[in-house]
């Protein structure tokens, strides 16, 4: 559905075309929220399919890409983590993945933050004694690391434990990931007593604090699930417009966290429409399991099922369940949402009376929507990086953060002026090439600047020659004694003013400045690290990542490598003679 400008209001499928349009044409009966679409829309674009499945395929791919106002959006920005053991090395490595399952390995998971999966990986290695050093650290130890003397490592690397008795722990980990708990329990409990009985009382102590480890894992697990071996639950709430959705993850009998999201209802759609559109955008890019938990009943439930299970390549049900364990695992999941849900709303209370704030102390004509903070960080002008953070009505909205990696002279010169010039070209001109007519709503209603009358100035002259002359802009800058509280605030062709100190706006405004900051610095700092990492290997010609690692795991440094002969560089795994003469003469033609 259209309105008069050619914006997609509404994406929408039906079985039956002629019945699903005849029902939008009644002059009665609608919902105001059906109501108001009708009303925009003056045309209507039609595409068919092969199968109802592709219909709704196609609805959820239009929906992601357009965000029509009418249709429910899920706005999922991140992955979930996995635990990881590998499959391709003889001592495989335990670490946490998140991405596509591209390597070779075992995969465990989803969890639902990374804070989850570190907190188990911390446990796992204790119990099971896997290592998490990285292949090239493996391969250049000489002796055991930190990780071995307090007893959460078996240090493979140095041969104090063979393949086959590696092997054995990784079958072990593997089993308690996949729920196995009491079977490895028991193990353990029996190799305890043999150890004991032939007097190897070192050896059984050890074993005892590796069940008591486990033990541990399994109590911080949360809510374990006895009949439940694999699931996800997901429960909705709405109020007053809003839709919270909670999912938590149940894998090997054991919950491994759980995320609330915050669809957009498509200004008020109901309960089945959400869990469809939910469902169907959620498991767009993830693995759904072989069980699904659900508070409401799903519209087009077959469709919805069969999606599923052409993505996973196997049966996945859909149940709403009314008693038992299952109905207490959504029950518990419904609260939350509640709870978060209630949280939310009185969080966009205050924000929103915030931004009100921020509109009358700025002489703002309304509210702002989109707020853009910018800050620069750079160490004399090396490693410059501008930071970007966007916030609104719910709060900072990370997904629309962006660092700029500052290309100009004004980086190293150390030319703050000139760099902040250089980051707001470049976000503006590519504002005005992508969106001219302004019709999304990636344009800002305000933009806050790091520092004082020089940097708004800057800002003024940069905006006046892109055109850009509606978009009001601030210079927040710490003032005389620098302290926090004590901020001036600049804007073009007017004397600095300030806020009083105990004002919630100045609160708000150092808030969003003190995140621009953090932003700025972390970018800056991952920048430098990465060029620490660089070495004279980068800049020879047929010398890539992986023989570069190579390189470095054999002769422990770039200095050694330039120091060795043409015969010792072709002893290294890859590096065949045109290329160790090659590497020969680069360091000799250097010299």
């Amino acid at each position: 559905m259209l309105n008069a400008k050619g914006e997609v209001l509404y994406v929408g499928k039906a079985r039956n075309l002629k019945a699903r349009v005849s029902n939008y044409a009644r002059p009665t009966g609608h919902s105001a929220r059906i109501a108001r679409m009708i009303f925009e829309t003056v045309s209507m674009m039609f595409l068919t399919t092969r199968t109802e499945t592709e219909a709704l395929l196609l609805e959820q791919n239009l929906i992601k890409q357009l965000k029509p106002r009418y249709n429910v959006l899920l706005r999922d920005d991140k992955s979930f983590p996995n635990i990881l053991i590998g499959g391709e090395h003889p001592f495989p490595q335990i670490k946490k993945h998140r991405g596509a399952k591209k390597e070779k390995g075992s995969y465990f998971g989803p969890f639902a933050s990374a804070g989850a999966v570190t907190r188990t990986l911390n446990q796992l290695q204790k119990v099971f004694l896997l290592r998490n050093c990285t292949d090239s650290m493996f391969a250049s130890r000489t002796r055991p690391c930190l990780q071995f003397q307090i007893k959460r490592c078996s240090a493979p690397c140095v041969g104090k434990i063979d393949e086959a008795g590696y092997a054995e722990l990784v079958k072990d980990a593997e089993l308690f990931l996949s729920g196995k708990t009491t079977a490895v329990q028991a193990d353990l409990a029996a190799e305890m007593a043999r150890a004991s009985e032939a007097m190897e009382f070192e050896r059984a102590a050890a074993l005892r604090d590796r069940i008591r480890a486990l033990t541990q894992v399994q109590s911080s697990q949360g809510i374990n699930p006895r009949g439940v071996d694999e699931a996800d639950v997901v429960a909705l709430h709405v109020e007053g417009g809003q839709a919270c959705v909670q999912v938590f993850f149940i894998r090997a009998h054991q919950s491994w966290g759980n995320r609330d999201f915050y669809p957009k209802t498509g200004a008020g759609a109901d309960e089945p429409e959400i869990m469809e559109a939910f469902l169907s955008q959620f498991y767009d890019d993830k693995d759904p399991p072989r069980l699904i938990l659900l508070s409401h009943p799903v519209e087009n439930e077959d469709l919805v099922a069969q999606l599923l299970a052409d993505r996973a390549g196997r049966k996945v049900e859909l149940a709403v369940p009314q008693r038992g364990e299952k109905a207490e695992l959504v029950e518990n999941a419904a609260r939350n949402a509640r709870e978060s849900l209630a949280r939310r709303m009185a969080e966009s209370s205050t924000q929103n009376k915030l931004l009100a704030g921020l509109a009358e102390a700025f002489d703002l004509d309304a509210p702002p929507q989109r707020i853009e903070i910018y800050d620069n960080s750079h160490i004399q002008g090396t490693n410059a990086v501008g930071g970007m953070v966007v916030a609104g009505p719910e709060g900072f909205l990370k997904s629309q953060y962006r660092k700029f990696n500052i290309k100009g002279e004004a980086g190293a010169q150390g030319d703050d002026f000139g760099m902040m010039k250089e980051v707001l070209t470049r976000r503006f001109e590519r504002l005005l090439k992508e969106d001219p007519e302004r019709k999304s709503d990636a344009w800002p209603d305000l933009l806050l600047i790091d520092g004082g009358q020089g940097q708004v100035s800057a800002v003024g002259e940069i905006l006046a020659e892109l055109g850009v002359d509606d978009v009001p802009f601030v210079g927040v800058a710490k003032g005389i004694d620098r302290d926090a509280g004590k901020e001036e605030f600049h804007r073009l062709g007017e004397p600095p003013f300030a806020l009083p100190r105990n004002d919630p706006v100045l609160y708000f405004v150092q808030r969003l400045r003190d995140e621009a900051h953090r932003w700025a610095i972390g970018a800056h700092r991952a920048k430098r690290a990465k060029a620490t990492t660089v070495t004279t290997l980068d800049d020879i010609p047929g010398v890539g990542s992986t023989r570069k690692r190579a390189l470095l795991a054999h002769f422990g440094s770039a200095k050694a490598v330039s120091r060795a002969g043409v015969e010792d560089l072709k002893a290294v795994d890859g590096i065949s003679e045109t290329l160790a003469q090659a590497i020969h003469d680069f360091y000799h033609e250097r010299s």
